[in-house]
C-alpha cells in the first residue's frame, strides 16, 4: 500500500514483467511502444547524442556577423588564458566568451528545459499534443515574469534571481486553471484541453499587452521584443542562476522518469504498483511549472519545442522515459540552439526573434498531430 509518498525507483522491468500490471500483455503493450532498450543501447544513444551536442556548440559559436575559424576559437583560449596578444585576440574573446557561447548554453537550457517539461505534460496527459505553450502555461508564467518586470523586480542583478519565481507562480496557477477548465468527470478530453488552452492564452496575453501599454515606451519596447523569445543571455551570473533551476528541475524530473513509464500505462496500473498518483502528479505538474517559469522569465514565449521534440524523440527511440527525457533535452537544446543561429543570421545584421523561427517550425508539426489523430480516430 501506499505511504503517501511517490516511489519513483520503481523500473520499467517490473511492469513489462507484470508485477501489478496484465503480464504478457502489459509486456506486449510496452514492446508496441518501443520502451524496451538495453543498458547498452541507452548509454550508446545519450553518448552520441552528448558528442552532437558538444558539436552543435562549436559549430553555432562560430556563426554570426564575424565568423570564427579553428584559429580563432585557439587564438580566443590563448587569450583566455593568458590575455596577451593584442586587440585582435581581445576582439574574438569577447565575442566568444562573453556573446556567443553564453547565448548558445543559454539555448541549451531553455531548450533542454521545455523538451523535459513537454516529455512529462505528455505523459501526464497521455496525449502527444500537451505543451506549455499550447495548454498557456508558457504565457502564464509570461505573465508572472512581467508583472515583476513592471514592480521593477530582475532589473538589477540582486533581484535577477527572483525573477523565475514570478515565472513559476504565474506558470501553476495557469497550468491548474487549465486542468480544472478542462476535466470532466474525471477525464481530460482532448478537445476541452486545447479550448482551455486557447481561451486562457487569450485573456493571459490580452493581460500581458495591457501591461506593456502602462510601462513607458522604452521598457515596453524591450518587453516586447522578450515576449517573441529571445535568448540573449543576462551575463554569466545569471546564466548560473538559471541554470541552477534548469538543472535541478530536470533532474528531479528525471528522478520520476520511471514512475511515468507505470503511468503512461494507466493510472490503475500504477495505484496497483504502490504508487500516490495524486500526491506524484501535483509534484511533476509543480516541477513543470517551475521549470517553464524559470526559463521564460529569460526568454520569453518560445512555442512548440516541448512538443515537437518529444514526438520526434519518442518515434526515433522510444518511450521508456529513462532514456527519452535526457535524451529530449539534449535534443531540444540542439534544436533552439540551431534556431537561434538561423534567427541572427538569415537576415544579418537584423535578427528575427528565436520564437518566430521555432514557429515556423512547430506549427505544421502540430496540424500533422492533430490531422493523425483524426485518422486514427476515424
Amino acid at each position: 500500500m501506499s505511504n503517501g509518498h511517490a516511489t519513483p525507483l520503481i523500473s520499467a522491468t517490473d511492469t513489462r514483467a507484470g508485477r501489478g500490471s496484465s503480464g504478457p500483455a502489459a509486456e506486449l503493450e510496452w514492446s508496441r511502444s518501443g520502451a524496451i532498450l538495453t543498458k547498452r543501447r541507452r548509454h550508446l544513444v545519450l553518448f552520441g547524442l552528448v558528442a552532437a551536442s558538444i558539436v552543435v556548440t562549436v559549430l553555432c559559436s562560430s556563426f554570426g556577423a564575424a565568423a570564427l575559424s579553428g584559429s580563432d576559437w585557439l587564438t580566443a583560449l590563448r587569450e583566455l588564458i593568458t590575455p596577451e596578444h593584442g586587440d585582435r585576440a581581445g576582439t574574438t574573446g569577447v565575442i566568444l566568451f562573453q556573446l556567443r557561447i553564453p547565448r548558445v548554453l543559454m539555448g541549451f537550457l531553455v531548450g533542454g528545459a521545455l523538451a523535459s517539461v513537454g516529455v512529462t505534460l505528455q505523459a501526464l496527459l497521455r496525449n502527444a499534443l500537451a505543451d506549455p505553450y499550447v495548454l498557456g502555461v508558457s504565457s502564464g508564467a509570461a505573465l508572472g515574469a512581467a508583472i515583476a518586470m513592471l514592480l521593477g523586480i530582475g532589473a538589477t542583478s540582486i533581484l535577477l534571481p527572483v525573477l523565475p519565481l514570478w515565472g513559476f507562480a504565474g506558470g501553476l496557477i495557469a497550468l491548474a486553471l487549465i486542468y480544472r477548465m478542462a476535466q470532466s468527470h474525471g477525464r481530460l478530453p482532448i478537445h476541452s484541453l486545447l479550448l482551455a488552452g486557447v481561451i486562457l492564452n487569450a485573456i493571459l496575453t490580452a493581460m500581458i499587452m495591457f501591461i506593456t501599454s502602462i510601462m513607458d515606451p522604452a521598457r515596453s519596447a524591450g518587453l516586447m521584443a522578450w515576449l517573441m523569445g529571445s535568448l540573449a543571455a543576462p551575463g554569466w551570473i545569471g546564466l548560473i542562476g538559471i541554470a541552477l533551476y534548469v538543472m535541478a528541475g530536470t533532474m528531479c524530473l528525471l528522478y520520476y522518469a520511471p514512475v511515468l513509464n507505470v503511468l503512461t500505462q494507466g493510472e490503475d496500473t500504477a495505484r496497483s504498483l504502490g504508487i500516490d498518483t495524486d500526491q506524484t502528479k501535483k509534484r511533476l505538474y509543480a516541477l513543470t511549472a517551475l521549470l517553464t517559469g524559470a526559463v521564460v522569465s529569460v526568454s520569453g514565449m518560445i512555442g512548440f519545442v516541448g512538443m515537437v521534440i518529444p514526438h520526434a524523440v519518442r518515434m526515433a527511440i522510444g518511450s521508456d522515459h529513462r532514456v527519452l527525457m535526457p535524451a529530449s533535452a539534449l535534443v531540444g537544446g540542439m534544436f533552439l540552439v540551431v534556431s537561434d543561429t538561423i534567427a541572427r543570421t538569415a537576415f544579418a545584421p537584423a535578427e528575427i526573434p528565436v520564437g518566430i523561427v521555432t514557429a515556423l517550425a512547430g506549427g505544421p508539426f502540430f496540424l500533422y498531430l492533430l490531422l493523425w489523430r483524426k485518422d486514427r480516430m476515424v
